[in-house]
Order: structure tokens, then sequence, then C-alpha cells
């Protein structure tokens, strides 16, 4: 194998971090990424910058821990509903209402598990439930940000509401739709959906790293645990640097633990998490189940046009945040804080990507870094 020509390649992605972390687009980023090339296995890893900026200064390493954000929904939440789907609790084709019978208001009968999973449910993708809870404090003087009754008024509020579009009939990302889905894991199990997700996805498949931090959790964790955390944003409505608790506004007001976001992970505990699902997919493992598993990853043309699996993103054809050498059996998931996760399952191809982009300021840019990196770690990778 023509090791140093791979190195050399690979330089590229850390000057390519450099730059991103010296133009202030990020403060740092941990970067893992594998490949099995001849018997063989390709790796790269980097951790640069700084994990902290406010109100110190603590460098990236390969054990800090990230904000995953949306890398929630299918860490956690997919691989929940996965498990109760093989063990026959539920049908990918159940009516919600049948488990979570407030959802058939406002005609929502024919909404489908595979219609959340596939953001094609008609649900509206997002409202700023911590808005309408601050109002209502301002109102009647009561604590409601931060109060556990929040939690239950917010899934409420969601089952409840009204359809933006038929079902099935557009793909539209959104949390809303795994809200519901957390709610349903926590009604079939009950259990707390981070109890349940400890219990049955974390601890069997070795995830040390890998929990949900309830709401005033972080002020329990010890010191040299609390240094592990990269920050994020300094919030503008909290007033504080958020570090060691979620960014998610309405995952935080959920208590720290939603279906959507509030997960918390080392990039080795993604590339571990990565790596036993392409083993289970190629039938090396079982520590997951197989058929349902090769499933979830199919896409399911809900629309024809939409490029959703279940739980799972694909690649879009020229602007995806894979970059351009994924192949099209490949599955991802990306998180607003910085962080990706990119498996091609034929290749067995994984690059985790962890960053804290919005510590400070939060950006809403396409965060154009992702897909370069990809691609020049796939073009590394290459000239082996």
């Amino acid at each position: 194998m023509k090791w140093s020509l791979i190195r050399r390649k690979l330089a590229r992605v850390d000057r390519a971090i450099d730059k991103a972390i010296a133009d202030a687009d990020i403060p740092g980023a941990v970067v893992l990424a594998r490949m099995p090339h001849q018997g063989e296995e390709i790796e790269y890893a980097s951790a640069r910058g700084l994990a902290v900026a406010r109100p110190e200064r603590l460098p990236m390493t390969r054990s800090t821990l990230f904000d995953l954000a949306s890398l929630t929904k299918p860490l956690a939440t997919t691989s929940a509903i996965l498990l109760l789907v093989d063990e026959g609790t539920l049908d990918l084709d159940d009516p919600v209402a049948k488990h979570l019978p407030h959802f058939a208001e406002r005609d929502k009968e024919g909404v489908t598990l595979r219609h959340l999973l596939t953001h094609s449910s008609g649900l509206k993708p997002w409202r700023a439930f911590h808005e309408v809870l601050i109002e209502k404090e301002r109102k009647t003087g009561e604590t409601w940000l931060g109060n556990p009754a929040s939690r239950d008024l917010i899934v409420e509020r969601v089952l409840r509401s009204g359809l933006v579009h038929e079902p099935g009939k557009a793909a539209v990302y959104g949390d809303l739709d795994f809200i519901v889905l957390g709610a349903l894991v926590e009604a079939l199990s009950h259990q707390p959906l981070d109890v349940f997700c400890r219990e049955r996805i974390f601890e069997p498949l070795g995830l040390q790293d890998t929990f949900f931090v309830p709401l005033g959790g972080e002020a329990t964790l010890p010191d040299a645990m609390k240094r592990r955390f990269a920050a994020t944003e300094n919030c503008p409505w909290r007033e504080r640097i958020l570090w060691g608790e979620v960014h998610d506004p309405n995952a935080w007001c959920m208590g720290g633990v939603a279906g959507h976001a509030g997960l918390f992970s080392s990039a080795e505990d993604v590339m571990r998490f990565a790596r036993t699902l392409l083993d289970v997919w190629h039938g090396r493992s079982q520590a997951l189940p197989q058929a349902v598993l090769r499933g979830f990853t199919e896409r399911q043309e809900l629309p024809p046009d939409s490029d959703w699996a279940l739980g799972w993103d694909t690649p879009t054809p020229g602007a995806s945040s894979s970059g351009q050498h994924f192949g099209a059996r490949s599955i991802g998931h990306l998180g607003f804080t910085g962080t990706s996760l990119w498996i091609d399952l034929e290749r067995e191809v994984v690059i985790v990507m962890l960053t804290n982009r919005i510590h400070q300021v939060a950006k809403r840019s396409r965060f154009e870094l992702r897909p370069r990196v990809h691609d020049l770690i796939l073009e590394a990778f290459a000239a082996g």
C-alpha cells in the first residue's frame, strides 16, 4: 500500500481544518475516518483547535464530548424504534394514533411511523417552544423554563398539532417528527427515552461516552468530566455559554432528553457505533437485528424524489454534505452544532466529523467544510 502518498494527501485534510480554525469558521474539530483496503485498514484521526474558547481555553482531544444535536435522531431514537420493530411491538406502517391516541386529532389518522422516520408526515418542521414558555412565564409569573411540566406541554402540543401537507406528499426535514417518535418509545417501553437508550443500545454496544444530560445534570458532573465537553453557543436567552448542557432549545425545555436532540458523545464512540452497524449489516455481528437494520438503510421513496431512508439521510447527487465520493448505498446524518456521520455501507467507509462550530456565535451557514473534508479523505484513501 502506498502509505507515504496517503499520508501526504491526508495532510491536505489537516490544512483544510486548520484554515477553517484560522478563519474563525470553527473553534476546533475531531475527525476520525477508516476504510478497509486489501486486508489492511486505512485510518485518519485528528483533533485540532479548541474545545472551549470561553470561559477558558481547552484543547480538542479524541476523547472530547460533543453535543451531537440531530445525530440523536439516528443514533438514539431511530435505533430505539428499530429494536421495537424487531421485537414486534411496532410496525412501520402502524398509524401513530394506534399508540398515541391524541395524535389522531386534526386529521392525522393516516400518519404512520414510516412517515415520521422519513420526515414526510406533514407535521410542521419546527416550533420555537422556548419562546412560548418564556411568554407563559411573563403572563403567569410562574416558572416554566426548566419546569418538568414543560416537557409534557411540548409533547402535548406536538401531538395535537395540525398538518402542513398531506402525509407522504413531501419530505420536509424537521424536529417534530422525532419528538413524536421519542414520546412513542417512552409510551411503549414504559421507560424514559434516555434510560431505554442506555440499557438497550449504548451499554450493549459498549458506548461508554454516549449519553443524555438531563436538565441540571451538568451541575452535578465532576469537574474533570465537565472539562471533557466542547462548549457551544453563548445563548442569549439562557444568558450563558452552554457547556455540558444541550444546545437545542426545545430539547432543553423538555428536560435535556428528547427524540430529536440531547445526545452527547465522543468521536471514538460514534465511530464504534458506525463500525458495529457495518458489522451487523454485513452479517459479522448480531448486536442489532440485521434484517430490520438493512430495511432501515433503504430509501423509502416518500415521496418518490426523497433521499430519506428510515431515520437516515442518503447522498443527494451533487448537493450532499457527504461530498462527491460516497456511494449510493451510503447513509448519514448531520447535527446543527457542527457534527456529522457518514457511512458507505458497501465499501465500509466511515467518516465521523465533530465540531463545535456554534461556540460563541450561532452560525447558520451551510458549513461547506464538511463535504470538503469528506472529499479530501476519500481521495487520500483512494491513493492506496
